[in-house]
Formats: structure tokens, sequence, C-alpha cells
């Protein structure tokens, strides 16, 4: 891009973040809004509308809807939860992620908002990637970001959604990436590979984390870990027999949320699953495809904290 190119693609932003915030926090109508701009009406419009699907504005509902609240206790009450925050679903998507990762956003927030140096440690999939990119830049030097697994598939390339990378650098603090595969190829180089002074470190921090923010992963054909290249569907139908139900942070557990004995928690080089008695761990999980593994996850006490909508709080509250 030429220099020419780069100063009229920044002014375009700047206009429409001004037009964003005339409108979003100002209150000004978008003739209001032209006038302050010097602009034409339909400008303005493009202006605002640009803001937003430029992320420039992030829109949070700040009023107490009553029955997400009612929910959030619920939810809390039947899986003995430190914490719930259940959103509004959309009728007709209700696996809609963005309401869910933008109220994981706001939790990650409050607690990246604290002087004292806090420690965060944080799982990959879709949903964590969808709420660090909610997240406003900040600066927060004083605080750690630590990766649960392996940033690397296995033939060295970067997992596509590890997020510990990009939350750190939106919000300007010191991280901990996990340089191993996210499967050892056999339990000898697993324990080759946990014997390096690095990735010891890392597990130590991931331990000891204020915060642990995770998502859940389903088992079938359809799960993260066959759809990432890192299961076999043969593997995965084997698991399924053997009584898997879902996985966080790539350990496979069963529908009472107990570790399954197989071969591939066996090579799993991800930091052990904090106990969720003695640490916060917030599931951030939506669509009908996590429910099975949601559930078990709540059952087997692995999360004390949840971020979900009104669809999958009302199946969980039902045992569907």
């Amino acid at each position: 891009m030429t220099q020419g190119r780069f100063t009229a693609e920044t002014t375009r932003l700047d206009d429409a973040a001004r037009a964003g915030w005339l409108y979003y926090v100002a209150g000004n109508t978008q003739d209001e809004i032209a006038r302050k701009l010097s602009v034409s009406r339909q400008t303005a419009q493009r202006l605002v509308s640009l803001a937003v699907s430029e992320r420039l504005v992030k829109v949070r509902l700040d009023h107490p809807i009553g029955r997400c609240m009612d929910l959030a206790g619920q939810v809390t009450e039947r899986f003995g939860l430190q914490f719930c925050d259940i959103v509004p679903s959309d009728p007709d998507a209700p696996g809609l992620l963005t309401g869910v990762a933008i109220a994981a956003a706001v939790e990650l927030e409050r607690v990246l908002k604290s002087e004292e140096g806090r420690i965060i440690a944080l799982g990959t999939g879709r949903a964590l990637k969808a709420t660090v990119e909610q997240l406003p830049r900040l600066s927060c030097p004083q605080h750690r970001i630590v990766s649960l697994l392996g940033n690397m598939m296995s033939d060295g390339s970067a997992t596509p959604y590890n997020a510990t990378i990009a939350m750190a650098e939106r919000v300007g603090a010191k991280h901990y990436p996990y340089p191993l595969p996210v499967l050892a190829s056999d339990t000898d180089e697993l324990e080759i590979l946990h014997a390096q002074e690095a990735v010891r470190n890392t597990i130590s921090l991931g331990q000891q984390a204020d915060l642990t923010l995770v998502g859940i992963g389903q088992m079938g054909r359809q799960a993260p870990l066959v759809v990432d290249g890192f299961v076999a569907e043969a593997e995965m139908e084997q698991l399924v027999a053997d009584g898997a139900t879902g996985e966080i942070t790539s350990w496979i557990y069963d529908r009472e949320g107990h570790l399954l004995d197989c071969d591939l928690n066996r090579r799993v080089a991800s930091v052990p699953l904090p106990k969720a008695a003695e640490r916060r761990v917030i599931a951030v999980a939506v669509g009908e495809a996590k429910r099975p593994a949601l559930s078990s996850a709540l059952h087997g006490r692995l999360v004390n904290g949840l971020i979900t909508n009104e669809a999958m709080a009302e199946k969980l509250l039902s045992g569907e």
C-alpha cells in the first residue's frame, strides 16, 4: 500500500470512529453527525455503518434482562457454580457466538483492570478466539497471559485458534505460549517435552492462574480435534465407543466428567486440568453440539464458572 493510500484509509477510519462515537456514545442523530463532520447525511450513515463493520464500535447491553438473570441463578444452583453469566439468544440462531464472546470479554476486562498483577490462563478454540476479538485495546504490563496447551500442529505449523498471543498483543501483557505440539507421539516423547525448563515454568504458571478461561470441545466427526486434524475419524469413533463425551484443552472426559483412560490422554501435552475447587475455571460455550460435553463438564466439576446463552441454559436445566 502506498503512503497516499495508507493516509486515505487512516483518515476514513478516523472519520468512522468519530461518527461511531457521536452516534453510540454522544447520542447524536445522523443529521447532527453530518453537520458536525461537514458531510452529507448519506456519508454520515455510511461512516456509522463502517465503524460497526470495522469493529471500531462494540455494543454492550447495559440492562439486566430478567429471564437471563433467573436462568443464571438456576444454573448456578444446579451445578454449584461460583460464576454464571447468561446472555440473550437469537431464536433464529441459538448457536450464535457473538453475545457470549462479548460477555466473556467483559469478564476478562474486569480482571485486566486490576492494578495487581494477575495470571490469566487460556485454552483454545473458536469461542476464545472470538472472545479476544471483543476485548478493547488496553495497556496491562502487570499481567501474565498463559497458554494451557500446545500451539503447534504435528507438522510444526501454528494451531489456528490459539488465543494467547493475540490477547497478549491486544492488552500489552507478558505472555507465555506453550511451545509444544498438542499431542506427543508417545509417552516417552511427552516426558522429554515436559522436562524442558520453559515448559515446566509455563505449566507452573498455568496451575497458579487467577482466572482460567476454556472452551468446550464436543466428540464426533465434527469435533474440533477431528476438524483441526489432531485425531482421525476412526480414532474418534473408538473414543466415543469407549465413553468419551467431551474435551477441555484436549483432555478427553466421559459422561461423568472423569478423564478417560485412553491412549490420547496419555499423549496430551497440555497443562493438567486445574482443580476447579481451587481456581476460577470458566467455560465459554454455546451451540447444541456442545451441550452433552458441557453438561458432563459441569456435572464433573471440571469448571466452576459458565458463560453461555439462554438456549443452552434452558437445555442444561431440562436435562435433555
